[in-house]
């Protein structure tokens, strides 16, 4: 994920937590604030040092950029999206988080997925 996609500021991420919107599950929160005036969106990150020592962070860290990006193109662009990582999130790989992602941000309805994939591989499956 480009440096540029990412909120780093602290400014920036106190504007998403009062003017955005949340939506958790046990393993994330994810707040969204919609910025017309991007073209892409940005995510940040937090992770609390109770969740490990900073390999395991960094590994929840890099799970979650890797899901955004794979996310990319059914995600609503023009947002800012901060991402905290809950306890549980510590002790999942990869297609777990992006499960548990893919989750949260339906419930956000920020996700342009619609069920043809599902039904797509259903179809085959017959």
């Amino acid at each position: 994920m480009k440096k540029e996609r990412r909120v780093k500021k602290n400014v920036d991420f106190q504007k998403v937590f009062k003017k955005g919107k949340s939506f958790a599950n046990r393993q994330f929160v994810v707040y969204c604030l919609e910025k017309p005036q991007q073209t892409e969106f940005r995510i940040g990150l937090s992770v609390n040092k109770k969740l490990g020592n900073a390999v395991t962070r960094n590994q929840i860290k890099r799970h979650i950029r890797q899901a955004f990006h794979e996310l990319d193109q059914e995600l609503v662009q023009p947002m800012d999206y901060v991402i905290i990582a809950r306890k549980p999130a510590a002790t999942m790989d990869f297609f777990d988080t992006k499960k548990s992602l893919e989750h949260v941000l339906k419930v956000a309805k920020v996700l342009k997925r619609s069920g043809r994939a599902k039904h797509a591989n259903h179809a085959k499956i017959n």
